[in-house]
């Protein structure tokens, strides 16, 4: 079996006989400079329980010794990661728990803390984990494994211990969006107009933002986003925020997202606080009957060999990550084009499941987690039967699997090395974890 690198690693650690002196109350363990805390691992524990996984202390506690380590020599060595990235990575984190739970306004009341609590929470744990990381990745920044070499790690192992592959497929899909009608348009314009004026006579742009704003990750903070960065936001978003004066409210403008109205709270150099009120020009069913019928005389193109899937792809998919290559589907979590089961969302699953190789399902119609409509159709273009891994069909897989070996085997190495010169202490209640 392939084994995770980090699970590995954690593993490998063996830390020699506990230091004699007494530890401080509330302390589980110290590594070089670094320090966990019993409410550290507890925490820990909390947050994997609510997330239905079961790890015991022990396990916990290999894994912060093994962060604490890569932190301790990433300070020795002057591996540090930016404020900026660091921000970044809280900010993607957010929206993955806000996408999962829900709602921003969801994911407050889970917590019991503001968003802006929770950010300053995750950013010690965010800290440290990418410090580690980048600590790991200069450690075998160097790696790379040639063809040969997979050829002979591969060729040496039993057949019984390459791993077995399941059932993967290989996708394109076609997306359209329905066109919303010139009057939905006007009428989202108008209400923007509307609010706008009341603004400017007195009314609070915030409370406004909280009674109609459509933006559900900042309307029930009347419309508020501060420390915004240029690349965060999309262009035509931020060609309008960049250029307004503090207290200046835009017209109203439109972005993929739909129509909005900014008002500009503070500058500093290249970062904005902001307020915005965002207002989706309603689809009527008449603009889905459309796309529908569209999308519907285009498969019957491609059915009739009119036009291929590709070029239909290109000229109309909606779907921007796509559409350039012909409506192939990237595996995300791979960079493959292969995709298992758990890989696919419950739609494209569906959609392709009972196709066979070189089959194009019906149209139909999906909702995105925002509530967008669109209309969809999947190609089948190939299905791989279950099988044991070999060089032939997986060169790719196994190619990764070999370099992980040999990144296990460097920071192996780089363990058994720096657990023995590191000062490491463990509290008496995990004297036994990691030896």
């Amino acid at each position: 079996m392939i084994r995770p690198l980090f699970f590995s690693l954690l593993c490998a650690i063996s830390f020699g006989a506990v230091a004699q002196s007494v530890i401080v109350d509330g302390v589980a363990a110290v590594v070089g400079s670094e320090i966990i805390l019993l409410s550290d691992i507890s925490m820990q524990r909390q947050a994997l329980e609510q997330e239905g996984q079961m790890v015991s202390d022990c396990q916990l506690m290999k894994g912060q010794l093994l962060e604490k380590l890569l932190i301790h020599h990433a300070d020795l060595d002057s591996v540090t990661v930016s404020i900026e990235e660091i921000d970044d990575a809280i900010d993607r984190r957010l929206q993955q728990l806000i996408a999962q739970i829900g709602s921003e306004q969801r994911l407050e009341e889970y917590y019991k803390k503001s968003t802006l609590e929770i950010k300053e929470e995750l950013r010690p744990m965010m800290t440290n984990q990418m410090t580690a990381q980048r600590m790991q990745m200069t450690l075998t920044a160097d790696i790379d494994v040639t063809p040969m070499e997979v050829e002979e790690v591969i060729q040496a192992m039993h057949s019984d211990s390459l791993p077995l592959i399941g059932t993967e497929v290989e996708l394109a899909q076609i997306t359209l969006e329905p066109i919303v009608s010139k009057a939905s348009s006007e009428e989202a314009i108008d209400k923007l107009d509307g609010l706008r004026t009341r603004i400017l006579e007195g009314s609070s742009f915030s409370t406004m933002a909280i009674l109609y704003s459509e933006d559900p990750g900042s309307n029930k903070n009347g419309g508020t986003y501060k420390g915004i960065k240029r690349g965060q936001f999309v262009k035509e978003f931020e060609a309008i925020a960049f250029n307004l004066r503090p207290g200046e409210i835009s017209q109203p403008f439109k972005t993929e997202y739909g129509y909005h109205i900014v008002q500009l709270q503070a500058k500093r150099g290249e970062e904005l606080d902001l307020r915005h009120i965002l207002v989706k020009a309603k689809v009527e069913q008449s603009d889905l009957d459309f796309a529908n019928a569209r999308l519907d005389s285009v498969r019957d193109l491609i059915l009739m060999d009119s036009i291929s899937f590709e070029d239909a792809a290109m000229r109309i998919s909606s779907d921007e990550n796509s559409k350039l290559n012909g409506g192939v589907l990237m595996n995300p979590s791979t960079g493959d084009l292969r995709w298992k089961a758990d890989d696919l969302d419950q739609g494209l699953f569906y959609a392709s499941d009972q196709l066979a190789e070189g089959e194009i399902g019906k149209v139909t119609l999906i909702r995105q987690p925002d509530g967008q409509e669109l209309f969809r159709m999947v190609l089948l273009k190939k299905r791989t039967a279950p099988h044991r891994a070999n060089l032939n069909q997986d060169f790719s897989m196994l190619k990764t699997y070999v370099e992980n070996q040999k990144r296990q085997s460097v920071m192996d190495a780089w363990v058994e090395i720096h657990r023995q010169e590191t000062h490491i202490q463990l509290n008496e209640n995990f004297k036994d974890c990691g030896l």
